[in-house]
């Protein structure tokens, strides 16, 4: 008779208070700052959370979901300023590869961020409409929530719709503050409108999130390419990246091109308004829209756009000499703002200026919606 030994020391998992929240287009893991370790150990707890790096690209074994705008983290927990009732710190987790990184900000996700703060218990507010301040660590800029409340908790229900996500829910303002010069202190980074880049024009903004803008066109690509057909083609990516990473150094990003991190600056290119399909089949008419984008993140072509490239050319297209406002239509669809076509449809995003032309603030509207709270258990 044989027996069967079996090791004596159980093999752990580390376990932690968590929600799981639709942002806008995009989907993250929620912490409460007070349920983590020290930063200093977030990294390997994240990459274990969204099943970082996975070379098969579906981060099967963890909360990711294989692309970019649904590996992401976010940390919220009371604020660090007078300003702001909450501070939120945001990581995009890199899919293939071990990248954790804290430089960007991601926009889609701020609309979750009030409702979660309401729902955790980590501000109170009565019902009716409300308005959280958010810190946002990455960049030091303040963003404005206003929601409604019913019931002590962030309303989910409603008639706002946006797409790229079915069905409908409760409006989300969000009101970027002062949101030029995010990292690099300037709405031009460079100080040029155009900068050229392996020979191909562009235009360097730095509101919300460093981007770097260049016409389809000069890519020899049609405007409206879905994102598929980005990632197919043999060598768009490498193109728009080389293009990414020398913009970094000039924008004062990285002192050099192998410095750069993964998130930022965005990359993102832009034509003029054209009737064409969206990723469901449906076709958006010209007239629809004032320009379209198509937008890269962390290496990946975003299946709609996200907020701080969005409120990047929102500015752009109103800059006389940039390359986004050569392709935008001098009518706007809207009165309130510009009109974005990208992938999955349209997105208006409104912004002001002050008398000398600075951004005092840019507006968008999204939905968010909490998917679960529980515990995660990390290796």
């Amino acid at each position: 008779m044989r027996t069967l030994h079996t090791s004596s020391r159980l093999n752990k998992q580390q376990v932690f208070p968590a929600a799981y929240y639709r942002g806008g287009t995009s989907r993250a893991v929620i912490f409460k700052k007070q349920d983590l370790p020290e930063p200093e150990s977030w990294p390997s707890i994240f990459r274990g959370v969204i099943n970082s790096p996975d070379p098969n690209g579906r981060q099967l074994d963890g909360m990711g979901g294989g692309i970019s705008s649904l590996s992401k983290i976010c940390v919220v927990g009371p604020s660090s300023r007078d300003d702001a009732d909450v501070d939120y710190t945001f990581a995009a987790i890199g899919v293939k590869t071990p990248e954790v990184d804290f430089s960007s900000n991601c926009g889609n996700m701020i609309s979750a961020i009030g409702p979660f703060a309401v729902n955790a218990g980590l501000v109170q507010k009565e019902d009716g409409n409300c308005t959280i301040r958010i810190h946002n660590t990455n960049t030091g800029k303040i963003i404005h929530s206003r929601f409604p409340v019913e019931d002590g908790e962030a309303k989910v229900n409603g008639s706002f719709a946006i797409d790229g996500v079915a069905g409908t829910g409760a409006k989300i303002e969000l009101a970027f503050i002062d949101p030029a010069g995010s990292k690099t202190g300037k709405t031009l980074p460079t100080g040029n409108k155009v900068d050229i880049f392996d020979g191909i024009r562009t235009s360097c903004i730095d509101v919300g999130n460093p981007c770097v803008f260049v016409q389809a066109s000069s890519l020899d690509v049609e405007g409206g390419i879905l994102a598929d057909a980005i990632d197919a083609h043999a060598d768009l990516l490498p193109r728009l990246d080389s293009i990414r990473c020398q913009a970094a150094v000039a924008m004062g990003i990285a002192e050099s091109l192998d410095a750069v991190p993964g998130s930022i600056p965005k990359i993102a290119m832009v034509a003029a308004p054209y009737t064409h399909k969206l990723i469901s089949g449906e076709t958006v008419a010209e007239s629809d829209c004032d320009l379209l984008v198509r937008a890269i993140s962390v290496g990946q072509p975003h299946r709609a756009v996200p907020i701080t490239v969005s409120m990047a050319l929102a500015v752009a297209s109103r800059l006389e000499g940039s390359i986004v406002k050569e392709v935008t239509t001098s009518s706007p669809v809207d009165k309130d703002g510009v009109t974005i076509g990208h992938n999955s449809g349209k997105l208006l995003v409104g912004a002001s200026f002050d008398d000398n032309g600075v951004v005092k603030e840019a507006t968008v509207f999204r939905t968010a919606r909490r998917i679960m709270e529980g515990k995660v258990y990390v290796d």
